[in-house]
């Protein structure tokens, strides 16, 4: 048998066992938590996590993804494949119910609906009494997300308060809250997008097939690359192009997903795991920089939007 010590230890492994300890912390504390799951790289690392930290039991909470209904077709349809696989529950809620109930307006047809997720997540916290969301937010990405503590407190609005969080000393987390208030918690926040990529090479994880380097039809908009004429999971076709401009199409990947209309690819002919790695060490482009276009264009920034109950 091989004993483990800690020169045997890679960063991998002390990052993958801080993220179990945090999640089994959140399991022990919260009464009702939620893992929030988009089917996105690092959702997909959360559930890894999960199941060294629970299996093989169930996991001690259901699985949760706010749909603006303007996903990718090839991300919505690995999510639900994945929550199968796995035997576990998942709650789908979607920015078009809150939209139709009315507490969704858009400013016009067009707008980002990535920014209301934040009301349609709070319903649905409300509408499950949940405690604790646990989400897969890094502090690499954004310099709000940055502020984050690995228990990020929200009080009984779902509010953030930057400057009213609890101290975590020697990794000491503090779940606790009064009825109404909420946890959210991110075990990976240490992580960085290279450590996502190398532990997904490492635990062989499987992802969504637009990860990979692919031929897509985009428009250059503002030194950005937008996709457009894009399929949704219903059928419909979304981001079609402006009258002025030229279809192009292009080997493309996505580094991260979330809504088609705020969600950009970057040239890529990186179309295995190890070929991303080397891309990822290599790239001088922020993840969120030239790729999440409600971060460039949005008249809130992300610290607001945060505080405003956004993940």
């Amino acid at each position: 048998m091989t004993t483990l010590t800690r020169s045997t230890l890679t960063h991998l492994d002390w990052l993958e066992a801080e993220a179990i300890h945090i999640m089994r912390e959140v399991a022990g504390q919260c009464e009702r938590p939620v893992l929030l799951f988009s089917g996105g790289k690092d959702s997909i690392c959360m559930l890894r996590i999960a199941e060294k930290a629970f299996r093989p039991g169930k996991f001690p909470f259901p699985l949760m993804h706010i749909d603006t209904g303007h996903n990718y077709r090839e991300v919505v349809e690995f999510r639900d494949k994945r929550a199968a696989e796995l035997g576990e529950r998942l709650i789908v809620r979607s920015v078009e119910d809150s939209m139709q109930r009315g507490t969704v307006v858009l400013k016009h047809e067009n707008e980002s609906r990535n920014k209301h997720q934040s009301v349609t997540l709070l319903e649905a916290i409300e509408e499950f009494g949940f405690d604790c969301c646990i989400g897969g937010a890094r502090r690499d990405e954004e310099k709000a997300r940055a502020k984050e503590r690995i228990m990020s407190f929200r009080d009984e609005f779902g509010q953030w308060d930057p400057k009213n969080q609890r101290p975590e000393l020697w990794n000491l987390y503090n779940a606790r809250v009064h009825k109404g208030e909420n946890i959210r918690a991110f075990p990976i926040s240490n992580w960085t997008e290279m450590d996502v990529w190398q532990y997904i090479e490492r635990e062989g994880l499987e992802l969504p097939s637009i990860y990979f380097a692919h031929q897509r039809d985009v428009v250059i908009r503002n030194d950005a690359i937008y996709p457009v004429n894009v399929p949704l999971a219903g059928g419909a076709i979304i981001n079609p192009p402006k009258a002025s401009e030229q279809i192009v199409n292009m080997r493309v990947r996505f580094r991260t997903v979330g809504d088609i209309t705020c969600t950009a690819p970057v040239r890529s002919d990186a179309d295995t795991v190890a070929g991303i790695v080397l891309e990822t060490a290599t790239t001088t482009i922020t993840e969120r920089g030239a790729t999440r276009l409600d971060d460039q264009t949005s008249d809130a920034s992300m610290e607001q939007r945060k505080k405003e109950g956004y993940f």
